[in-house]
């Protein structure tokens, strides 16, 4: 980029001779014969890297000139050189550097020194815009900062009431979730004795009155298997808001003889449907053993009920240990013990493998199977509870497998 120099003198020779010796440099020239003149230049243009300038000039002199000039702030940092003929003492000489002067050279004018001078002034110009323009750009990364700063100050802060918020939603969540469980508990509770009584009564009535005709006994018959199925569905109902409340009061237990006491449970159940249970060796783990218990009877009892006609059921019972890595190769590597359930039954569409788990979710009508739909969303809660998981793969006709990870202690 062209540097711009300003020449002001009088006399058109001067001006001439000047431009002749700078003009090999490569800088671009505005001319002025006049004080005035130049300052009517600058009013429209004001990015000159220098200001050559005689003294002596009619009405207006070069440092009257220089003193107009520098009264306007944009103009302040142009340097001034005089050029004079006359050396006008120290007085005169501090006068015009008073007037903004930053260096003289006087007539006759030696063409090296000039060029040397106006070198050494342009190239301070350029630093000197460089650096402004360097502050400016500071100054506007500066600004951004300042903008990204308040604008990450409003966005913590937001975060900070969405997890105020948060947190209240969820004691409020947790508040609601204990009341609903407590009213599960105590609607089911007080909702038993009512059931005892129509069985009660059902009973009765029908001992008493031996001479029934065969339409009256099918509706005793069709009430107390109701209030059957009410009851196991309160029972069941009981038990999953049991739960909510259950202490994590985790012991170490053998798993197989958790097991073993379940299959004692079933054992008339299991002789009557001929099923053959083999139970590979288990490991011992910390739990809760009156969770445990509960969760194999619903996964052994589902397995048994969902066997195939004229089929004998085959139930499996194994595990294995599954190291996950943390993703951090410094740190331990985190042990899950799997247990699997696996049978021989009627099994299911994949599809519906994580529907199953849901409350009151039947994938068979109550005629076909009795069930109240709780058993596998009582079993996930059981799961979940020692921070587990549950899932299950089965395809149609082809039998289900269930597997249960729980965490291992290191």
């Amino acid at each position: 980029m062209q540097q711009k120099i300003l020449l002001v003198d009088d006399r058109e020779d001067n001006l001439f001779s000047m431009e002749t010796i700078l003009e090999k440099d490569g800088y671009l020239f505005v001319k002025a014969t006049s004080g005035r003149q130049a300052l009517k230049i600058l009013l429209k243009e004001y990015d000159f890297a220098l200001i050559l300038m005689d003294v002596k000039m009619p009405n207006l002199s070069g440092f009257e000139t220089a003193e107009l000039i520098y009264e306007r702030e944009r103009l302040k940092f142009i340097p001034i050189i005089f050029i004079t003929a006359n050396n006008y003492g120290e007085e005169n000489i501090f006068k015009g550097y008073r007037a903004g002067a930053v260096d003289y050279i006087y007539k006759p004018i030696n063409p090296d020194l000039l060029r040397a001078k106006v070198s050494v002034f342009v190239e301070l110009y350029k630093k000197n815009h460089q650096l402004l323009a360097q502050e400016q750009k500071l100054k506007a990364i500066n600004i951004n900062l300042q903008n990204e700063i308040k604008e990450r100050e409003a966005s913590e802060d937001k975060v900070r009431q969405l997890n105020i918020q948060l947190l209240k939603n969820i004691a409020r969540l947790e508040s609601m979730n204990k009341e609903l469980d407590r009213f599960a508990f105590m609607a089911s509770h007080d909702l038993q004795e009512p059931l005892r009584k129509i069985r009660t009564f059902s009973d009765r009535l029908l001992s008493k009155n031996k001479n029934l005709g065969e339409e009256e006994m099918l509706y005793i018959d069709r009430i107390q298997r109701a209030a059957v199925r009410m009851q196991t569905l309160i029972e069941d109902i009981l038990t999953f808001s049991k739960i909510s409340v259950e202490q994590d009061s985790f012991v170490n237990s053998d798993l197989n003889v958790l097991v073993g006491e379940v299959l004692a449970d079933l054992e008339t159940t299991v002789e009557e449907k001929h099923a053959k249970i083999e139970v590979g060796q288990l490991p011992s783990l910390p739990v809760n053993p009156g969770l445990m218990r509960p969760l194999f009877h619903n996964l052994i009892s589902n397995a048994l009920k969902y066997s195939k006609k004229d089929v004998d059921p085959v139930i499996r019972i194994r595990s294995e240990i599954d190291s996950t890595p943390n993703g951090n190769p410094a740190k331990e590597v985190h042990k899950y013990c799997k247990i699997f359930v696996e049978d021989n039954g009627i099994g299911f569409d994949q599809k519906y493998s994580e529907q199953i788990f849901g409350m009151f979710k039947r994938l068979h009508l109550s005629t076909e199977f009795e069930g109240t739909g709780i058993g596998l969303a009582l079993c996930k809660k059981i799961v979940e509870k020692h921070n587990g998981h549950i899932s299950a793969k089965s395809k149609v006709n082809e039998g289900s497998t269930f597997i249960i990870t729980l965490p291992m202690p290191n």
